[in-house]
């Protein structure tokens, strides 16, 4: 049975969190004197002297309304990796807990882990990319704390099946992870809707891939209220600043404008498919469900440095397990997506 005291670290549960001026503070004013702010304003704009909303209130309403998640069940990191982070921070003892991983996986679960001193157990998918659930079961202990899923997964480009992840979720006492950067690209449902079926399940999505803001590190999870509390006990105070919440407050009263970007990027990504396939240094192309496809190549070292002297960069991954021999290719725009497979066709084995 999942109990989530269990799960969090004794000096968490002891933490008296930072209460910054704005945590004290409620209601309106026109005089702040209480943050040690410069009252002048800034040689760019007067406003961003101020610090912003601790909370992120406005803009969780607004990424409610789009995602479907009640607002006090969303959390907003400094990108995905800093949700990540706090999580380990969280639940996990450094040199005493462990978590597993499913590789070939995003690389950052590992490092996080071991930035924290966390054990990492790892649960190699099958040869088609799907989780090794007869693998996690056995590596499972008293001190697993959480099981990471990326689904659509990255590097490989495909969803895991949902029955799997139901299993893991009905069946482990732990916290189950499920990023889905690269769902909106998928027409597999999130998980974000079965939070109140699942407790120990935490949901990861970002704004940087289908809303093309990477630049502006926005990452959210999805998790249980009293989840939530805990990953708000641990956060930096101000850790989304003001440009960031405008300006994707901005960008979620154009979600048409963004679904439609959506599936123009997934109409590329199968046209871009189809070329590759029917190049003589191509192999394989895997199925994609995401915004990038996994490509098996003749000699994948020297095709990526052959693209690279023509100003083109893939992702060489041929040294992660089963992706031997595999670039990963993010679908460009028409034009860049043409000037690839020209140099590939161009290319001599």
């Amino acid at each position: 049975m999942f109990q989530l005291e269990k799960l969090i670290r004794e000096n968490i549960k002891k933490l008296v969190p930072y209460s910054s001026a704005r945590d004290e503070f409620t209601g309106e004013a026109n005089i702040f004197l209480d943050a040690n702010e410069n009252s002048l304003g800034t040689p760019l704009m007067k406003w961003y002297n101020r610090y912003p909303d601790p909370h992120q209130q406005k803009l969780k309403e607004a990424l409610s309304q789009i995602k479907g998640v009640p607002a006090e069940n969303i959390f907003l990191g400094n990108g995905s990796d800093e949700c990540i982070d706090i999580l380990f921070r969280s639940f996990c003892n450094p040199g005493m807990d462990n978590v597993i991983i499913n590789p070939p996986t995003y690389g950052m679960y590992e490092v996080s882990a071991r930035v924290n001193d966390v054990e990492v157990r790892k649960a190699v998918l099958h040869p088609d990319f799907q989780l090794n659930l007869e693998r996690i079961e056995s590596i499972i202990d008293q001190n697993t704390k959480m099981i990471w899923i990326c689904s659509p997964n990255n590097p490989t480009a495909n969803s895991m099946h949902r029955e799997d992840i139901e299993i893991i979720l009905n069946n482990f006492e732990g916290l189950v992870v499920i990023d889905e950067a690269y769902i909106n690209f998928s027409r597999y449902k999130s998980f974000a809707g079965d939070l109140a079926e699942y407790p120990n399940l935490v949901v990861l999505q970002t704004m940087s891939k289908a809303w093309g803001m990477a630049g502006l590190r926005l990452g959210m999870a999805f998790a249980s209220t009293n989840i939530i509390d805990v990953l708000n006990k641990v956060k930096p105070p101000y850790n989304i600043g003001q440009v960031t919440q405008e300006l994707v407050m901005q960008a979620t009263e154009h979600t048409d404008q963004v679904n439609n970007m959506i599936r123009y990027i997934v109409s590329l990504r199968e046209e871009l498919s189809k070329n590759l396939e029917i190049i003589p240094s191509v192999e394989k192309v895997y199925p994609s469900h995401a915004n990038f496809l996994l490509v098996r190549v003749t000699d994948a070292h020297r095709i990526y440095d052959y693209l690279l002297e023509k100003g083109i960069v893939v992702r060489d991954r041929s040294r992660v397990e089963l992706c031997e021999g595999c670039l990963r290719i993010t679908v460009g725009t028409e034009e860049e997506n043409r000037e690839l497979v020209t140099a590939l066709n161009q290319f001599k084995n």
